[in-house]
């Protein structure tokens, strides 16, 4: 994310998002009733034209800003929609107090107009802070299938399965060997589509990992420099989920946060299934909690951080020396914490 202009005496900023990041970042910051306005291409009817055809007119190009009423992302079209009613348009185009809809995407510049809270400037900034991070990438490998998972702020997207056309291992022949070439080949071109690789984490069941790293010594030294070999239970999204829950990816960046939520989820399960005392969840249990002064660290669900009930809970739990983590509900760790009712604490101390 960047940020192109600001004056906070109008409760003004600009931003460019830089990625799909940045779109999800997006529909968490703005509100119901903010105002965002944008560059927007419409077709105007020319009516002195004495044509009917639905067709006909002229495409033009101008500012258009509207109060949003609704806030719709959709990650795998890349795809930022904020649909409310038109507040700002020249007037001698567009009816002003009409519904549209703005379809922001990847560089579009948009301004928002809005009561900018601790919150929602926290998440604009962290938006920035991230936008300069490499990408690390999960690499699940079996015999013959592969699947990338590409390690996001919000979550996991997957790209696979890319397939090989591999041999039986009884069949030792030339052919077999050049099937499994042409199959690491194949992942590796999929790979070198993403944009700059920080770390690869290879994975899988069988030893087709550790080939696969040979294969990356001997043509592709540079990305094997940036791999890691971790042995997993399972392939496919299973093995995804195995590894990000092991503290590997932990281990190899301290600041992945998809990693850093899911551990959190993770050892809140644990303390409750050993039943330690030393973790709460459900708004009355975690309210009651804060009101205490107990809650050592809040986990909350991104979904949940709009609602000014909410965020007061989090503004109590910092006065009172607490730690807030936002969970993504687009990977499982959030998953889990939405069936726990969204909210959870860990705390210094037992309360009954």
């Amino acid at each position: 994310m960047r940020i192109k202009h600001q004056d906070m005496k109008d409760n003004l900023i600009e931003v460019i998002p830089e990625s799909i990041d940045d779109l999800w970042h997006l529909s968490h910051i703005v509100e119901k009733n903010d105002y965002v306005s944008t560059l927007t291409t419409r077709r105007i009817q020319d009516n002195n034209s004495g044509k009917t055809r639905a067709d006909s007119g002229v495409k033009k190009t101008f500012i258009i800003g509207i109060g949003v009423q609704k806030i719709s992302f959709h990650k795998f079209t890349g795809v930022l929609r904020f649909t409310g009613i038109i507040k700002s348009a020249p007037e001698e185009l567009i009816p002003l107090g009409s519904y549209h809809t703005l379809n922001i995407k990847v560089n579009d510049s948009i301004r928002i107009i809005k009561n900018w809270n601790k919150w929602s400037l926290d998440r604009l900034n962290k938006a920035v802070e991230q936008s300069n991070k490499t990408s690390q990438i999960i690499v699940t490998m079996e015999d013959n299938t592969t699947y990338l998972g590409l390690i996001k702020q919000y979550g996991i997207d997957t790209i696979g399965p890319i397939t090989g056309q591999i041999s039986g291992k009884r069949i030792l022949s030339k052919n077999r060997s050049s099937q499994i070439k042409e199959y690491f080949e194949s992942v590796t071109n999929t790979l070198l589509q993403q944009p700059e690789i920080n770390k690869l984490i290879i994975i899988g069941p069988g030893f087709t990992k550790e080939s696969y790293y040979h294969f990356l010594e001997d043509k592709y030294p540079d990305l094997a420099k940036k791999s890691v070999i971790e042995s997993t239970g399972a392939g496919g999204h299973a093995g995804i989920q195995e590894v990000l829950k092991n503290g590997l990816i932990e281990q190899l960046s301290q600041e992945n946060t998809i990693a850093n939520e899911i551990s959190s989820v993770n050892k809140l399960l644990e303390n409750l299934a050993k039943n330690t005392g030393l973790v709460t969840y459900g708004k009355k249990q975690v309210k009651n909690a804060i009101k205490l002064g107990a809650v050592e660290k809040l986990l909350i669900l991104d979904e949940l951080v709009r609602n000014k009930e909410y965020q007061k809970l989090m503004d109590r739990t910092e006065q009172m020396a607490g730690v807030v983590s936002i969970i993504s509900s687009q990977h499982d760790g959030g998953k889990q914490l939405e069936a726990l009712g969204s909210i959870a604490a860990f705390l210094r101390y037992p309360i009954e």
